[in-house]
């Protein structure tokens, strides 16, 4: 079976949902709220950010991509901490009921971590981050279970724990003769730069935000740019260029949809599945997601997927 290693955070979602008005007003209040599509991190978030929210559900970019990679058929296991306030919230019950290998979360002194989730009228969303447990992964921690990311098939990584154990990770990978294929989410975008100095990381997957940001650094990158291009499009750069269309949905939440898109690219490419191919069922994948509320309610199975990429029943 393949197999497919998470490292990274583990949230709980607060979800709101806002107006277009309501959202200016934010975006000019603070300077830092994120712009449409975007996530960012930051230490501490005042009152008006954080209160009454819709409705609580699971979510962290690490999280989601694992959900998401275990119901694209792979073995997978989730790296990464959360506080005491775990058990309470539900977090490990959640993943393992999705089929996550959970043995290996830390535990940490801080709470769990925290996505305060600003959802529009047409579905697009805005995500704050507050790390929490997630600023407690180290590299004593990544250490300790190098052995379990060196023998899975594929290595997910996102910017929502501390970079420095993650550049430790990869700078000993790029000398590994045998280490997984690295995929990288560069979200949150402020700093993931740094991660693409490094020969480890194989595929790269901003959306439209990020590419933009990244820009100068992605033209020096050797490695395939699956550019998640908003609802439209996924753009593939690997020597040469190809585009996948997902189908059109209603869309009530896309929350989540860009981490689906990786959990299911990195099972199919863990799973032997050409590029193309796993691009194509990952792109689907994201696009069935965005019909639920949620980062992860609304992950579909892979023979749902199949079902509408070329009507087959299993991978």
């Amino acid at each position: 079976m393949a197999r497919v290693v998470s490292l990274g955070s583990i949230n709980v979602d607060r979800i709101r949902t806002v107006t277009d008005d309501e959202a200016r007003v934010l975006e000019s209040r603070y300077e830092w709220f994120p712009r449409r599509g975007e996530t960012v991190e930051v230490p501490d978030v005042p009152p008006e950010i954080g209160a009454d929210p819709d409705r609580l559900l699971q979510g962290g970019k690490g999280a989601n991509q694992a959900v998401a990679a275990a119901k694209g058929a792979a073995e997978t296991t989730m790296l990464g901490k959360v506080g005491q306030d775990a058990t309470n919230l539900g977090v490990l019950d959640n993943l393992r009921d999705s089929g996550v290998v959970t043995e290996r979360i830390g535990a940490a002194a801080e709470p769990t971590g925290t996505a305060y989730v600003f959802v529009e009228p047409g579905g697009d969303n805005r995500i704050v981050v507050r790390a929490g447990a997630n600023g407690a992964v180290d590299d004593s921690y990544v250490r300790a279970h190098e052995a379990a990311i060196r023998d899975a098939d594929c290595l997910l990584l996102q910017n929502e724990v501390p970079p420095a154990p993650v550049e430790g990770l990869l700078s000993r990978l790029a000398d590994a003769a045998d280490r997984p294929a690295v995929v990288l989410d560069p979200s949150p975008v402020a700093g993931a730069e740094r991660f693409l100095e490094y020969d480890a990381v194989d595929y790269l997957t901003p959306n439209d935000a990020e590419y933009e940001a990244l820009s100068p650094h992605v033209d020096a990158y050797d490695g395939v740019v699956v550019h998640k291009r908003g609802p439209d499009d996924i753009v593939v750069e690997d020597g040469e260029r190809f585009t996948v269309t997902p189908p059109p949905v209603d869309a009530v939440d896309t929350t989540g949809a860009g981490d689906v898109l990786n959990g299911f690219l990195a099972a199919r490419l863990a799973d032997g599945a050409s590029l193309q191919r796993a691009v194509e069922v990952a792109a689907v994948a994201a696009s069935l997601s965005t019909r639920t509320p949620g980062a992860q309610a609304g992950i579909p199975s892979l023979a749902e997927v199949l079902s509408v990429v070329d009507g087959e029943d299993a991978a």
